[in-house]
């Protein structure tokens, strides 16, 4: 299945198993209020959310980061983004890396409003009425790809009356399966006062943990449907595809240290669950038609490809 054909799909559903790195337990996600997240299946099957769809969506996007020479990665060099620095010129953050993508407040509440104000100029005529999302896409492939694909929401009312919201084109999950818990424990040691103070931090401080084994699945879905609705030709929709591939890829190849001791790796290949006629790039074949791709879809991003937005307090 080619491209032309795999766009006439409205999703591509992907799978894969994972497995600890060493060992057989691992631990789970952990919420203030709520602790490890298990639920039943009707069948009773214990299940455990391990990874969650904001979680997966931060780790797509960190890994197409270099943080050591603090841009994007080779194979992505040439898509716009935005950066944001201080009144030194130092580097903060940029729209990558940052939660909520060019919504972030480093960029949008910042006193330097010349971003803002592009924004608020190209966007213009969306106050009252339907919000024009075709528009709304040209604007944001313009700034940043990455908002294409992991979605957005212009929540500033000066912005179509904060109604600027465009829901994630690529999500993924990560379940465990059949899931038994492995308690453990242990205690923190203090040899010069074991009886202190334990809520100053003194004295010997007993602890339990729960770390959990079974079995580890890794979902991907991308919706094509909503790609081919941004109507942006398929120059874009080719790019869009293949960074999403690239980052799921990346994902599963550098990005699934979760926590500590929830270390994995991939166990057995990446499957195509629909269509499955459709025949994975392998990440060697994305590296390399990656700036073919990114410079035949380069007319309609911004020059320069970085912007720069100056954060004041």
């Amino acid at each position: 299945m080619d491209m032309n054909d795999l766009m006439k799909q409205p999703r591509l559903l992907m799978e894969v198993n994972l497995k600890p790195i060493q060992g057989t337990r691992f631990q789970p996600t952990g919420f203030p209020d709520l602790g490890a997240a298990t639920y039943n299946m009707a069948d009773g099957a214990q299940m455990l959310l391990l990874e969650s769809a904001q979680s997966m969506a931060n780790r797509m996007e960190s890994v197409c980061w270099d943080k050591k020479k603090s841009d994007l990665v080779n194979p992505l060099i040439g898509l716009p983004y935005v950066r944001v620095v201080n009144n030194k010129g130092e580097v903060l953050t940029n729209s990558i890396l940052e939660s909520h993508r060019i919504n972030s407040p480093y960029i949008l509440e910042s006193k330097d409003k010349t971003f803002f104000n592009k924004l608020k100029e190209e966007l213009g005529a969306m106050e009252t009425g339907p919000v024009d999302h075709k528009k709304f896409g040209r604007t944001l492939l313009k700034y940043d790809v990455n908002t294409l694909l992991h979605g957005v929401f212009l929540a500033r009312k000066e912005l179509a009356g904060g109604r600027l919201r465009l829901p994630r084109a690529l999500s993924s999950f990560v379940e465990g399966e059949n899931i038994t818990i492995a308690p453990s424990g242990g205690v923190k040691m203090d040899h010069v006062n074991p009886k202190g103070d334990t809520k100053k931090g003194f004295g010997h401080v007993p602890f339990h943990r729960d770390e959990y084994t079974g079995k580890i699945t890794a979902y991907f879905n991308l919706d094509l449907a909503q790609i081919k609705g941004y109507g942006l030709g398929n120059d874009v929709e080719e790019l869009l595809v293949n960074i999403a591939l690239f980052k799921i890829r990346m994902v599963l190849k550098n990005g699934l240290r979760f926590r500590t001791a929830c270390d994995l790796e991939q166990e057995g290949e990446l499957r195509v669950t629909r269509p499955e006629s459709f025949a994975l790039p392998t990440i060697e074949e994305l590296d390399n038609r990656m700036p073919g791709l990114i410079n035949r879809a380069s007319i309609h991003f911004s020059e320069p490809r970085v912007t720069i937005v100056k954060y004041e307090k």
